[in-house]
């Protein structure tokens, strides 16, 4: 009758040899699946304009991160493809492998900082404030004990929480319902991004309750592309993309055409592309 100590260092080899094998597929090389496939696949926001939208005519979705997706897939060699969904969806899309990174206004917060690699930023947006124009509220002290809308899951829900902690918080499924809840009387006031609220307050006044943006921001964050956490390689690829998109003027035309003076926003570009580390603000939880 054979030793079982004869049997078990085979058992061990062949045990070691299994777990090194799923080891290494597990540890891939995700810039080289990507390259491999010849595919860069994006997430954007499926329905927030300016930065990814359905076109009225084609359906396909549009929008300034869609273009930049399509920009930094061309930089790489690669085909882009752009998968939109809606606010809170994109982490957990990157986290299934169902995208390869996130292009979808994202602003830094420490919580995603935990959950994704991200990108030099290659904007600096700012949580506002949209009010009535002949609401009285001027400034953020105004809106103490007030409701504010927000879009359910966004940095802007916790910018209400945060700096207005005497307002009470209202949210919904999207931007277009929260600011509806404004038009309607239901709130006070609605925070979103600076480039949408204009946009909303753009068009606000065509209607009957015209609103404005405050100019007292409540957060400012740095806007990055998001990626698998771990991915040394990929993060490098992403960084020196963008930091040859800037140095192009691919980055300043891009600013000019959907946000500049050649869009109806005329907002005046705040940063270059700039390492996270390098910028002075402070981050949401």
């Amino acid at each position: 009758m054979p030793s079982p100590f004869r049997i078990a260092p085979v058992l061990l080899t062949a045990l070691g040899i299994a777990a090194a094998a799923f080891s290494g597929a597990a540890s891939a090389d995700q810039l080289d699946n990507i390259k491999a496939k010849k595919t860069l696949v994006c997430g954007t926001f499926a329905a927030i304009a300016p930065f990814g939208y359905p076109d009225p005519k084609t359906r396909e979705t549009i929008g300034s991160d869609v273009e930049l997706c399509h920009a930094v897939a061309k930089e790489m060699g690669l085909k882009a493809e752009v998968r939109g969904f809606p606010v809170g969806v994109h982490i957990p899309e990157l986290k299934l492998g169902h995208i390869d990174i996130i292009i979808a206004n994202m602003g830094y917060t420490k919580t995603r900082a935990e959950q994704v690699e991200f990108s030099n930023a290659y904007n600096v947006g700012k949580e506002v404030a949209v009010v009535g124009k002949t609401s009285g509220l001027t400034n953020l002290a105004s809106l103490d004990g007030k409701k504010i809308s927000s879009t359910k899951g966004s940095t802007s829900e916790t910018a209400i929480k945060l700096r207005l902690k005497g307002a009470t918080p209202l949210t919904y499924q999207d931007a277009s319902s929260a600011f509806l809840a404004l038009q309607q009387g239901k709130v006070d006031a609605f925070v979103i991004n600076n480039v949408s609220a204009t946009a909303f307050a753009i068009q606000s006044q065509k209607g009957p309750k015209p609103a404005v943006v405050m100019d007292e921001e409540l957060y400012i964050q740095p806007v990055a592309i998001g990626m698998t956490k771990g991915e040394t390689a990929l993060h490098n690829e992403i960084n020196a993309v963008l930091n040859k998109l800037e140095s192009s003027g691919y980055m300043d035309q891009h600013w000019k055409k959907w946000f500049g003076d050649d869009s109806e926003y005329k907002l005046k570009r705040p940063y270059k592309v700039t390492a996270i580390k390098d910028l002075k603000f402070e981050a949401l939880p």
